[in-house]
């Protein structure tokens, strides 16, 4: 059995990985948490029969003390990554961290040379690559069953009521707290590109804005807050009280609040972010987005970000000199029509867990890799810092209105950086 600790008992700390260990106990067990939030510190660590010794509320504390067990899970906010990983690697923990590394380019690539230096296993959690739809995506692309590669048409479907909670209402609301948009959501679908594509991307140009969620946008009649005498929450499709006010374990409605008791949940809608109008919010985030991509061997990609879909999933067109590969994660299928006019239709093994099975796959590799004192990973720091890259060049790109080469975006960082050294 591995022995691990936790920093972070949120939503990802608690129910992707925690929960693991609740179902494979003779896999994995949780000795220490750290989390700043009194009731989630405590929700875990009775979930887990951690020791009041155990249970610490900064996770300086954590890592103060001599190493505990061979792995740590990092699951805090985005800022929070940089230097409890950095303290981590130090120490001589296995680690599986929470994606982005960190907002700050330079702090993930500086992430990324620490783990290599110190032979570090570090897991960032990119965890569609493990997901059994995408491994089975990858497996026809490197067969290359439609030859090589030439363009690829790439889109992540938000969905209207995922993008409400988490990136209006919720943590990822604000690019000052967290990270951008692109970074947050769709690290994993610059790292999937990347992955599949297998070449080094070159340079990138996007568009996007905060369009629709924002004041002006507000419906007549409308609060500051759901439970406020609102004049339209009875239709609007954003009612807090509709998507929150009801006891059951079920996400977006157990983030809330700690417990799953009506009265607490009203309290949270009442007092808390996720009761806001979201029309009346603090977000900054786009709500749309485009990134082209330009990669080695002339390989084009088209990559498309939305919150205005009625459901959230992600489908795509890959087009090679053979064949197309036509895919939509949310109905598992794999479609290839083949320019020999054969058609063929693969539906994936799939496995329990969120992310589509990956966030149980992801925990699995993990333990196996810490088990086996196995330094590598398929998703490495090294590795992911790569795919970061894009995702900082495209925000940069939007923002600046211009196409942005990665590797003059890198040299760029790194001269800023010894400058201000």
């Amino acid at each position: 059995m591995m022995k691990a600790a936790l920093i972070g008992a949120g939503s990802r700390g608690f129910y992707a990985y925690g929960s693991y260990a609740l179902q494979y106990p003779h896999e994995i067990q949780f000795i220490a948490v750290a989390e700043p939030n009194k009731e989630k510190r405590e929700k875990f660590a009775e979930a887990h029969n951690i020791p009041e010794n155990m249970r610490f509320e900064d996770w300086t504390e954590l890592l103060e003390i001599e190493q505990l067990c061979e792995a740590l899970l990092i699951c805090s906010p985005d800022r929070n990554h940089y230097k409890p990983v950095m303290k981590a690697i130090e120490k001589g923990y296995s680690i599986l961290l929470e994606k982005p590394m960190s907002p700050e380019p330079i702090e993930t690539l500086e992430i990324a040379e620490a783990a290599e230096k110190h032979n570090t296993l570090l897991t960032v959690c990119h965890v569609m690559r493990y997901a059994p739809f995408y491994q089975a995506l990858k497996e026809v692309v490197d067969r290359k069953v439609i030859g090589d590669i030439i363009s690829i048409q790439w889109n992540e479907n938000v969905g209207y009521f995922h993008q409400a909670h988490s990136f209006v209402r919720g943590n990822w609301r604000n690019s000052s707290e967290s990270s951008s948009m692109l970074l947050q959501k769709s690290c994993h679908d610059m790292d999937m590109l990347a992955w599949l594509i297998g070449t080094e991307c070159k340079s990138v140009s996007s568009y996007g804005s905060l369009t629709y969620f924002k004041k002006e946008n507000a419906p007549e009649g409308s609060t500051h807050r759901c439970l406020d005498g609102c004049k339209v929450e009875k239709e609007c499709p954003y009612s807090a009280a509709k998507w929150y006010l009801h006891d059951r374990d079920v996400w977006p409605a157990n983030v809330i609040s700690a417990s799953s008791s009506l009265d607490s949940r009203l309290k949270a809608i009442q007092e808390g972010p996720y009761g806001r109008c979201v029309y009346h919010c603090d977000n900054d985030v786009v709500d749309h987005q485009v990134v082209n991509l330009l990669f080695e061997n002339d390989v084009t990609v088209a990559f498309t970000m939305t919150a205005f879909t009625n459901e959230t999933f992600r489908n795509f067109k890959i087009m090679g000199t053979k064949g197309e590969i036509i895919g939509n994660d949310a109905k598992n299928e794999i479609e290839i029509n083949y320019f020999s006019g054969k058609k063929e239709l693969i539906k994936p093994s799939t496995v329990d867990g969120g992310h589509m099975g990956a966030d149980t796959s992801i925990m699995a590799d993990f333990i196996q890799r810490v088990t086996k004192k196995d330094k590598g990973s398929l998703t490495s720091a090294i590795v992911s810092a790569k795919s970061h890259m894009i995702a900082y060049a495209a925000e940069e790109s939007r923002v600046s209105g211009t196409m942005v080469s990665l590797d003059d975006y890198e040299k760029k960082l790194r001269m800023t950086e010894e400058r201000v050294l």
